[in-house]
C-alpha cells in the first residue's frame, strides 16, 4: 500500500517512553495460528526489538530493533481500523520492552480487542482483552504478567521441556489455558510425545502453528 511508504518516520535509537511511538517491522490481516484463538481473523503488529535470543526462532530478523522503523502509534492503529476482524494481535520481537499503555487505549477505544503474544520477561504494561504468555528458558517471566495469562503456551524443543512447562504452569492462575506446542523445525520427533503427555495430562492442549500448513503470514 503507497500509504506505507509515506508514514512518518523517526530514529528508532529514541522510543519515547510514553508509547507513541513504536518500532514497527511488519503489519498484517490474516488468520491467527496457533493457540486459543486459532482460525480468528486478526490484525498482527509485531514490533522489533528482541534480547531473549531464541536460538529457533523464526523471525530473527525482529531482534534489532533499529532496522525498523520508529512509526507513529496513532498511523498503527488507523491501519487496523481497516479491516472487518476487530481484533490485534501484538507480537515480536518481544513487545514488552516498549510502554504499550497508548496503543492499547487507542484500539480499545475504537472497539477493536487487544491480544499480547510474549515471553512475559519484562513488566506487564498495556490494557488486554487476551494475553498470550510463552515464556522462555534463555530470560525468565516477570511476575506481573504471569497472573494475567490467559494461555500458557509452552514450545516444545526436547524432551525436558515438559518438566519447565509444569514449573510454569504451576506459577500462572488456575484458569490460564496450557498448550503444548513442537518447535516447527523438529515437530515430527516432539509431536508423538507431546501427544502422549496431554493423553496423560489433559490440562494441556496441544497448540499448531496452522497458518505454517496453510502458508499464510
Amino acid at each position: 500500500m503507497e500509504e506505507t511508504l509515506d508514514r512518518k518516520i523517526a530514529s528508532v535509537h529514541t522510543v519515547p517512553k510514553d508509547g507513541t511511538k513504536l518500532p514497527l517491522m511488519e503489519h498484517f490481516y490474516t488468520i491467527q495460528g496457533e493457540g486459543y484463538h486459532t482460525g480468528k481473523a486478526a490484525y498482527f503488529i509485531r514490533l522489533g526489538g528482541c534480547d531473549i535470543g531464541c536460538h529457533w526462532c523464526d523471525v530473527k530478523e525482529s531482534w534489532d530493533a533499529n532496522l525498523h522503523p520508529l512509526t507513529d502509534t496513532d498511523w498503527i492503529v488507523q491501519q487496523a481500523e481497516q479491516y472487518p476482524g476487530k481484533a490485534v494481535v501484538v507480537t515480536g520481537g518481544e513487545p514488552l520492552l516498549y510502554n504499550l499503555e497508548y496503543l492499547t487505549s487507542q484500539l480499545q477505544m475504537r472497539g477493536i480487542q487487544t491480544f499480547i503474544e510474549t515471553s512475559g520477561a519484562y513488566p506487564l504494561s498495556g490494557s488486554w482483552d487476551w494475553i498470550c504468555l510463552s515464556p522462555k528458558k534463555f530470560k525468565g517471566p516477570h511476575p506481573s504478567v504471569q497472573p494475567h495469562a490467559g494461555e500458557l503456551k509452552v514450545i516444545v524443543f526436547n524432551k525436558s521441556d515438559f518438566a519447565w512447562a509444569e514449573e510454569h504452569a504451576a506459577q500462572v492462575g488456575p484458569d490460564t489455558r496450557l498448550y503444548l506446542q513442537p518447535e516447527w523445525s523438529k515437530a515430527d520427533i516432539m509431536m508423538p510425545l507431546i501427544v502422549e503427555y496431554v493423553k496423560e495430562n489433559p490440562k494441556w492442549r496441544v497448540s499448531l502453528q496452522t497458518h505454517k500448513f496453510l502458508n499464510i503470514p
